[in-house]
């Protein structure tokens, strides 16, 4: 029974310590991607000190590689990027590339607006893209569309077929095809198709990269 509990102890231990080391190794390699993030959202060193509570010489030294931040930072700079611990170290991610099948896409129809989300949901993205159809006369911006998007965020759309109304705070704007956009997508805007023909067109959200 001693020897039981023993090798049961030195079991747990050796997970234990692996865990930690594991750990270790995603803090130690956690730099790079708060930089990355934090000039994803447009945020100055001293921006994200203000969000975290970390200051900013310690996030200096974490992007650069020049020390390890204990769990108990990385958890700050990781509520300072608005995402959890455990995204901004990855420890939810089993894979680094995910494959969106066409037969496996989420999709939606109202009234003439067909949408296809192409960007799985994974953990802490912070950009999505979908693929719509608007027939002649149809609109976006129904009770059955996604909501509006939080503050910060942009889109751009590209008209991949037709042509494509984009009103945006009261302002119209006309694209052909070919055309692209970006705009603030946290004010009142939708699009609409006044031509003949159906309109098709990507759309790409990317949330809190403008300073609000």
């Amino acid at each position: 029974m001693a020897t039981a509990t023993a090798t049961a102890t030195a079991t747990a231990t050796a997970t234990a310590t692996a865990s930690s080391t594991q750990l270790k190794d995603t803090a130690t390699s956690v730099g790079p991607r708060v930089r990355a993030l934090r000039d994803a959202m447009g945020l100055s060193l001293r921006d994200l000190a203000e969000r975290s509570g970390v200051s900013a010489p310690m996030l200096s030294q974490v992007e650069r590689g020049e020390t390890s931040p204990t769990l108990a930072v990385a958890g700050k700079i990781a509520a300072g990027l608005e995402l959890t611990l455990s995204q901004l170290l990855r420890l939810d991610e089993g894979q680094h590339v995910v494959l969106s099948r066409a037969a496996d896409r989420r999709r939606s129809e109202r009234g003439g607006h067909r949408f296809e989300e192409l960007t799985p949901p994974l953990p802490g993205q912070r950009a999505d893209v979908s693929l719509h159809v608007l027939e002649p006369g149809a609109t976006t911006g129904g009770r059955a569309d996604p909501p509006m998007h939080e503050p910060g965020s942009r889109e751009t759309a590209v008209v991949l077929a037709g042509t494509l109304v984009l009103v945006v705070d009261g302002a119209r704007h006309e694209l052909l095809e070919g055309d692209s956009v970006t705009f603030d997508a946290d004010l009142p805007h939708h699009f609409e198709n006044e031509g003949a023909e159906a309109t098709r067109f990507l759309a790409v959200i990317a949330a809190g990269l403008r300073r609000s």
